[in-house]
Parts: C-alpha cells; structure tokens; sequence
C-alpha cells in the first residue's frame, strides 16, 4: 500500500498492530498525527467498518486534520469514522441517550461565561462574599470535583473535603454546588465538565448503554493521552474492556495540563492495566534541527518520572541556540524585536514564522510595545474569540432560547435586550416566583398572567410569543433561514444598525460574519443534520484552536507556552527565564510540581524548526516594586555545546538604580563578553547552588527581625537588612552573601532562621 511506503519502520509497526492494546510514544516532531491517521485507514482497508472506530482528540482542528488525511487515502468512508473531541463525541452520544437521566435532548450546553455568570447569581442570592467566594476559585472547584467524578451529593458527604473547606473559610461551597447542579438541571443545561461526568454516570448506571457502545466501538484511538484526566480515563477504559483494541497516542514529557486535571499517571501506568501491551516509540525528530533536539533532551532527562525513551534528529546540525540578557522586561521585548528584523532580512522570513513564547500572559506587554516601536504586525492568541465577543453571544442566546426555552442563563440575558421594558425588577419577581412554585422560569415567563400585572405583564408576555413564534420557524426552516429571521425580528440587528460608531459598525458586521458561518454550516456536505440546534452544539464545543479566522496572516505570534503546543515556528523566541517566573514560584513546592514546569520549558525548545533564542532579564517590575531576578535553573540544565551567549557590553546609567546584584554572572565576572567555547563544556555557566543544611526547613517568619541571620534553601546565608509592609505581604530585604540583597515576600520566602 502507497501509504505504508512513506513511513520510517517504528511508525509502520504501530499502524501495522491493529489488535489489542498498542501505546505509542510519539516524541515531539515524530510525525505522530501521520501516525494515528494511517492506523485508522489501515484499519478501514483490512475491512472495519468506519462505524466501529473511535478516535478521540483533544482539538476540533487535530479532528478534521487527521479526517481529511484518512479522506485522502480511503474516500468518503472516512465521514463514518466517529472522530472529535471527547467532549464533542459524549455529547454526541448523550443527545441520543440523555432522557435516560433526566435531560432533554435539545439540551444547552454552558460555556465558561454562561457557568460564571449562573455562578455570581447564586453566590449573589446566598449572600456570600465575592471576594472570600471567589468565582473563579468556585467554578475551579466544582470543576475539579466533577473531573474527579464526586457528585454534589458526595461532595457534601465527604467530612475531609468540607473540612478542607471550612478551614479555608469557605464552609458553603457544598451547598454552592448542590445548587449549581439544581439549577443547571432545572435549565436542561450541562456545562463542559458535566459532558464527561454525566457520560460516567450514564455508562455506570445503564449497563444496556454501556454494552451498546462496547460493542459499537470496536476500535478505539486516543491522541495526547498524557493530556487525560480521571474522567476522561475511565470512560475510554469502560468503552475499551470488551474488546481491548485501544491505542493511545502521546508523549509523557509534553504533559502540561495538571492544572486542568490531566493526570500524567495515565499514560506512565499504561503498561499496568494492559499488561500485554505493544509499545512502540517514535523517536525521530523530523521538525527541528539537531541542535534544537540535543539540547531539548538535556532539559527533559533532569525529570525523574518519564517514559525511556531517544529523540534524535537527522536534519542539519543547525545554528546554537542563542541566549540573551536584558537588564530589564522592557529591555527584553526591545533585544527580541531588533533580533526579529535582523533575523527576517537574513533568513528571508516572513513575521509568520517567528513566534514569541511567554510563561504568563502579563509579559506579553512589554514584547508588544516594543514590537509596536519598530512597526512589526503580531497576534496575540488566547484573546477574547469571536464567539466570546458580547453580541455573538446575545444573538446566540436567542439561538438557545428557541431550542431550550428551559435555559435560564440565556433567558436572563436576553429578555430585556433589545430594551422592551422589563427591568430589573420584573426580573427578579419572575425569578422569586419561579423559586416560590418550584417551575423553572419559563414557565413563569410563558404564563405571565398568574404572575404579573400591568405593563410588566405586557412586556412578558410579548417576549415569550416572540420567542414561542422562532420555535414555530425553528421547526420548519433551515439553520440560516432561522437564524435570519430571529437576528432580524428579534431586534438586534436594528439595534446594532442604529449604532453608527466604529465599536456599533464592527459589532454589526460581526453579527453579518455569525451569519455567514451559519449559511456555510447550512450548506456543509460532510455532515446529514444541519438544523441551527446541531450548529449551537458545535459552537459551544470549539476549542481554543478553532478561533483563527485568518491562519496565514503575515504576523508575529505572541502566546503562552501552554497555548503553542501541537504549532510550531521556524524560530522562536522564549522569553522570561528567570526564576520565580519560569520555573513559576508556585510551582517550587514539589518535585512533582517542578517536573511539570520542566515538560513546559521543553514543550517551548521543541516548537521551534531552524532557530531558537532565549533570553531572561536581570529585573522585572512585580506589583509595583523594581526586583532583582536570577537566571532560570532550566538554563544551567542546558547542555552548554548548544548555546551561544549574546551579552551586550551595556552597563546601567548609575550604580544604584537596582542592578547591583547582577555581578555574579553566568561568567561569574563583570564583563559581558563571550566565553571561551572550552569553558563552556567544561564548566556551569550559572552560579554553583547552594547546598542547604542537612535537615533544612523553613522557620516560622512571623517573629523575624532586622539583623537576623538566615539560609534560603537556593539563595544561601544572609542578614536581614530591613522589613516592610504588613502582613500576610511582609516583605524582608535581605543581604546574601553570594548574591547580594534580594528583597523577597515572606509568605513564599521559605527561610530558616539562624539566629
């Protein structure tokens, strides 16, 4: 078969082994998706029916990569395969058996907006403190609990959670999810964390629906599986037991996601739960240089916990990675920026093909302004999506209201908007009275008369036979015909036409654009169900991938590292390798913690093709305050043969403004000029750590005092020279003996006292 012929021979054994339990470790740049792709049509030509195949992804985009690639090598068959998102796959499957647990099946599902927003109007009407209840720390939590498969019942039966919850002060997050939970069930609403929870739930409790699908998915393939939490385990395991055909796919040193929930356990335990698994590893690096792929084993061979594996690279040797220091952000975002025109005359690059990687989203500010100074267009990716933007989501709103008049977050946004005359007040009677007879709010809504008199019963009433007259249309008219009509009678688009400012101008043309997706949607080959129900679902599925109008644009990209996994640039540039910061100063608590930010740093060296940069500054401005920074660890676990350092002979314009500190040098001297390429493989280029006292552990600092003597695990021995603020943000200056003074919180500063 022609497409066998192209692969090297670790991928042709894995697409070959179609039977049983297969994992493949796919380092980065090893043509992994080429990999699942081919398995899939070698499966369909040695005659599985594309029905009994289930690929799961983790991005819309990877899903119609890989569907178009099996398209190409067996035809249309590849449109049966069942292939998505887990979340767009177990929605799929609870639309058709959704009743069986107490939903309908024109269901909503919750955005991240809608679930905050549900979430303040209860935190709201329970009386609690925003600030101690703490939305997002709320949605977290709930979130977490349903990735770990504890309902509210449980949650409020766990005596070690609700402590764990009263001794933060927050004694009534249990009764916060039982309600959350009520009122998304009384709105037929499922938030994202519910598609996966609600699938255990139906797979455990109807063993006639587990043994369908069993049967059904034959086949079953999952990319990134290090990227999988507990959930999302079990259900693949559940579906995977009758016929034990699973093959995951990924890569344990790319696990990046434990603050999502992915556990990286899932795929190092692999072996143990199929104990006669076939493991193949794909090892050749086919994306970037050798270099590149020398020094990104250096980082990741520190990790403790990994699967075995050699990445090596045929490709060129390459250029050294190049190491920058600045003295301060801004500094940074100016050495990047010269760096980018320099480098884009030389090569012959467009601005498409560098891309600027950052720990946090706040340092982006520096890298734009200086890109702004020498006119170089960029994109920021992780910004507001267009399916965020306010009047998408209002007319959207209304989409979800015609198909589930029960969805009360839709409801709440739209029933005064166009302004028609029901307040606040009328809202909040609706809303009480909906709460008095136990209905859900449409019902009140619907049946205006029972419940309100005058002109809020005028206004009410209106909007429910607006809303009931989309519902007549809905039933009998395409997806954009409906869409149309309601964006036109409901009254946004007159109201947006009225607006004639720039802001009025672009949300009006935004709406036309939503429009315009729809009537493509509506036109679609690939898929039978076009109803606009069908496109709400693959709105509120679309992965932060999926927002890209334009990929090919001429533009620099600016994102976190978190964002840049799966892309990659022909040269990148990491910026902030300082410590604290990357690796992230929450993230120093654990060996386990530290190895999670390790894979990140690695993720970032492996995104690049021909040239990599990385660059660090020596002080960086952090709630208000100029502080002194140290090199990342990670750059001393570089192997030295691969860099190239770029120290400027540029010294600050007094000696007192901050920079005193930066005497100890990756040189360990004051001038900034190249080392000898014999003492770079011979010798660290950052300070020698300071090895802690045996038995090391932090004293308590609340009784700490000017003239004290103390040891920092990393910093070493030091004097207390002053004290300032109150606490819990104390902070204490410090003078090392090695390092000079560093001013540090004592919250996170972590000292023994001495004396």
């Amino acid at each position: 078969m022609d497409y066998l012929a192209g692969l090297n021979p670790s991928q042709r054994a894995a697409v070959e082994q179609t039977e049983g339990p297969v994992m493949i470790v796919a380092g980065a740049g090893s043509g992994k998706t080429r990999v699942i792709t081919y398995r899939v049509a070698h499966l369909i030509n040695k005659g599985v029916d594309p029905f009994n195949i289930l690929v799961l992804t983790f991005t819309n985009k990877a899903a119609k990569e890989m569907r178009e690639r099996i398209m190409k090598v067996v035809g249309l068959e590849a449109k049966n395969i069942w292939m998505g998102t887990f979340h767009s796959v177990f929605a799929r499957i609870l639309r058709v058996e959704a009743e069986l647990i107490g939903y309908p099946k024109n269901f909503t599902i919750y955005d991240t907006d809608d679930t905050k927003s549900l979430l303040r109007a209860i935190l709201k009407e329970m009386n609690l403190d925003d600030k101690l209840y703490n939305v997002n720390h709320v949605y977290g939590r709930i979130s977490s609990a349903k990735n770990n498969l504890i309902s509210p019942q449980e949650y409020n039966k766990n005596e070690a959670i609700l402590a764990e919850d009263r001794e933060n002060g927050r004694g009534q997050l249990g009764e916060i999810y039982m309600t959350y939970a009520q009122r998304c069930y009384r709105a037929g609403a499922m938030d994202f964390d519910d598609l996966l929870f609600k699938t255990n739930v139906l797979l455990n409790k109807f063993p006639e629906v587990l043994h369908k699908y069993q049967h059904q998915f034959k086949y079953l393939m999952v990319d990134e599986y290090q990227d999988t939490n507990f959930s999302q385990y079990l259900i693949v395991k559940r579906l995977a037991a009758v016929n034990e055909n699973i093959c995951v796919v990924g890569d344990d040193a790319q696990s990046i996601y434990a603050f999502r929930g992915a556990n990286i356990q899932n795929i190092l335990n692999f072996q143990k739960d199929y104990p006669d698994v076939k493991v193949y590893k794909l090892e050749q690096n086919y994306r970037s240089t050798k270099m590149i792929v020398n020094a990104a084993n250096s980082i990741i061979a520190n990790n403790k916990n990994q699967l075995e594996k050699n990445v090596f690279s045929d490709n060129e040797e390459g250029d050294k990675i190049k190491v920058a220091r600045a003295f301060s952000d801004n500094e940074e975002g100016k050495i990047v920026a010269e760096a980018i025109i320099q480098e884009k005359s030389i090569k012959s690059y467009n601005y498409k093909d560098f891309a600027i990687l950052y720990r946090t989203n706040a340092q982006s500010r520096a890298m734009e302004e200086a890109l702004r100074k020498l006119s170089i267009p960029y994109k920021i990716y992780g910004g507001t999506s267009f399916y965020q933007r306010k009047e998408i989501k209002d007319l959207i709103a209304y989409f979800r209201l015609t198909y589930n008049p029960n969805d009360e977050e839709a409801l709440k946004r739209v029933i005064n908007y166009p302004r028609r005359g029901i307040g606040d007040t009328t809202v909040e009677k609706i809303i009480v009275a909906a709460d008095q007879h136990q209905y859900r709010i449409w019902d009140v809504v619907a049946n205006a008369q029972m419940f309100l008199d005058g002109r809020s019963f005028t206004a009410v009433s209106n909007f429910a036979l607006t809303i009931q007259s989309f519902q007549a249309v809905g039933n009998s008219h395409s997806a954009f015909d409906t869409a149309m009509h309601i964006a036109q009678h409901s009254g946004i688009l007159k109201d947006l036409y009225e607006d004639k400012s720039v802001e009025g101008l672009n949300r009006y043309e935004n709406i036309q654009e939503l429009l315009n997706g729809i009537k493509e949607f509506s036109e679609r080959e690939d898929i039978e169900e076009k109803g606009l129900d069908v496109f709400l679902q693959d709105v509120a599925l679309l992965t932060n991938d999926d927002n890209d109008k334009n990929p090919n644009a001429d533009t620099v990209s600016l994102m976190t590292i978190h964002s840049s996994k799966g892309l990659e640039f022909p040269s990148v540039f990491i910026v902030g390798l300082e410590e604290n910061l990357f690796p992230s100063q929450l993230s120093l608590n654990s060996r386990t913690e530290l190895e999670e930010e390790r894979r990140l740093f690695y993720v970032a060296v492996t995104r690049a093709e021909k040239k990599l940069h990385l660059s660090y500054a020596t002080s960086r401005y952090r709630w208000g305050t100029l502080n002194n920074c140290e090199p990342s660890r990670f750059l001393d676990e570089l192997n030295p043969a691969c860099l190239e350092l770029e120290f400027k002979p540029r010294m600050p314009a007094k000696e007192d403004d901050g920079f005193q500190s930066e005497r100890v040098t990756w040189q360990q001297k004051d001038t900034f000029s190249k080392p000898k390429p014999k003492a770079m493989k011979t010798t660290s280029i950052l300070p020698k750590a300071h090895v802690p006292t045996a038995g090391f552990a932090p004293s308590d600092t609340s009784t700490l005092q000017v003239g004290m003597e103390v040891e920092h695990e990393r910093f070493g021995f030091g004097e207390v020279v002053n004290l300032e603020g109150n606490k819990p943000d104390m902070k204490a200056t410090i003078s090392f003996k090695e390092l000079g003074q560093k001013q540090l919180l004592l919250k996170f500063a972590k000292l023994r006292i001495v004396q």
